[in-house]
């Protein structure tokens, strides 16, 4: 397999590549399916969160059940906002709400990729209106904001994802997937130089192929579909 960029990290939990080998079959019901994909999400969760987020104290204390005192504890920054890419994305949202301490927009963005060119269209985005600054500047949305994508196949959808936060005006971008292909992930990683940007996969496939050579081989096949009960459409 080809040299990743530094900025994508690739998961080593056993539980999660063992969860990864039962969605890639194709005997998975849909309901396996779906909490599956949850279930790894928590996994990435756990490691894509720890990169981009600090234990800070709270300023406050608590009593715990045996009387005693003790100092409470955050994480910084609490700007955050999750972005799943509909429609998949919707499968790996609730994992990153269970974990994160504190409630977070949600800001949907809807792409899909154009059947003979692969490229990526906008359907939806509703990302609100920035508030202008005193210097007419507009104020930053949220310090960090967190990709979900259960699949970067070519990468063109995360590469609009990312695009499309940047022209938002966020600073630091968490791009979090299932599974990747090496051109892919590696076009994300480096879109626009990619300092601001962090990639966190579950695992990476060398291969693309399937129809117009969209789809990961072996991959998880059309995640999307699976999840929504929509194969054949």
């Amino acid at each position: 397999m080809a040299a990743l960029p530094a900025n994508v990290h690739i998961s080593t939990h056993p539980c999660l590549l063992a969860k990864l080998s039962q969605v890639r079959s194709a005997s998975t019901t849909p309901k396996e399916t779906k909490q599956l994909i949850h279930e790894i999400s928590l996994l990435l969760a756990a490691d894509a969160l720890a990169r981009v987020l600090t234990a800070v104290p709270a300023g406050t204390t608590d009593v715990t059940p045996l009387g005693a005192s003790f100092d409470v504890q955050t994480c910084a920054p609490a700007s955050v906002t999750l972005v799943p890419v509909l429609r998949s994305g919707l499968g790996m949202l609730e994992a990153f709400e269970t974990l994160l301490p504190f409630p977070v927009p949600v800001h949907h963005l809807g792409l899909f990729r154009e059947k003979t060119t692969l490229q990526p269209v906008e359907y939806y985005n509703n990302l609100p209106t920035r508030v202008a600054a005193a210097d007419g500047d507009g104020a930053r949305p949220c310090d960090i904001a967190i990709i979900l994508d259960p699949v970067i196949a070519t990468g063109g959808t995360a590469e609009a994802a990312i695009q499309t936060l940047r022209e938002w005006g966020v600073k630091r971008i968490l791009v979090v997937s299932v599974l990747g292909s090496v051109e892919g992930v590696t076009r994300a990683a480096t879109e626009g130089g990619g300092d601001d940007v962090q990639v966190v996969v579950g695992a990476v496939d060398s291969e693309l192929g399937g129809k117009n050579g969209g789809m990961i081989v072996p991959g998880i096949g059309d995640i999307g579909d699976r999840l929504f009960l929509t194969i054949g459409k």
